[in-house]
């Protein structure tokens, strides 16, 4: 069975309004022990997600311009507020969830695949999605810490998976997730599909093939190709 986002989310999911003030938002980070929480509309679907760094922007920029009271010329003014000058300087200017969030966000659904998600937060650099309904209400929440749950299973319960999988055609054992396949196949393309069944097993991390087979019907295909 291939685990699904509902299967390792948290419901009980931190969130605000798009008008939730900065002191808002900053006083649910640290009382969650969050790092980062959806930004909602008035029908709770999710509009982005303002983390510790979007409310840093303000520190930030004052930073780069040397003082609280600073303010540079009005022409710079204008050409950031436009956005060529980046959203650095625009998010220093916001007082709302809304006005300080990264939109879109980038979000999954409870039937996606774990392993889908995770590939998610590597492309766009992320360590949470929220996850939305077909509405795109917010559900709940996924991270990283939630998506490595799945690589925590026993040994016991991947190697019974594992066996009703392959149909006890093999003789598997399983340490540290390690999952190790021995036994003689008729044919070798029966030895390769079941290589790539307990590869796709929820938690396995590795697959020792130590499987053998009695005639190679990978051989035998036609190769085509030509000019």
């Amino acid at each position: 069975m291939t685990a699904t986002v509902e299967n390792v989310m948290t419901t009980d999911v931190a969130a605000v309004n798009e008008n939730a003030s900065f002191h808002t938002v900053a006083e649910l980070l640290i009382s969650r022990g969050v790092s980062g929480v959806p930004v909602l509309d008035g029908e709770l679907r999710v509009l982005g997600v303002v983390s510790e760094a979007d409310l840093l922007a303000k520190e930030e920029f004052k930073e780069r311009y040397h003082g609280d009271d600073y303010r540079p010329p009005l022409r710079a003014r204008i050409r950031q507020a436009a956005g060529t000058g980046g959203s650095g300087y625009r998010k220093s200017l916001g007082e709302t969830a809304g006005a300080l969030m990264t939109r879109p966000a980038h979000v999954t659904t409870p039937d996606a695949p774990v392993v889908s998600a995770a590939r998610l937060m590597d492309r766009h650099g992320v360590k949470r999605l929220p996850v939305v309904d077909a509405d795109g209400r917010l559900a709940g929440i996924v991270t990283r810490r939630d998506l490595i749950k799945v690589f925590l299973r026993r040994d016991e319960d991947i190697e019974r998976e594992v066996r009703e999988a392959l149909h006890g055609r093999a003789e598997v054992a399983v340490r540290e997730a390690v999952v190790t396949l021995t036994g003689t196949y008729p044919e070798r393309s029966q030895a390769v599909t079941a290589v790539r069944l307990a590869e796709n097993i929820d938690g396995v991390v590795a697959v020792r093939d130590d499987l053998s087979w009695k005639h190679d019907d990978i051989a035998d295909l036609p190769i085509w190709g030509g000019a």
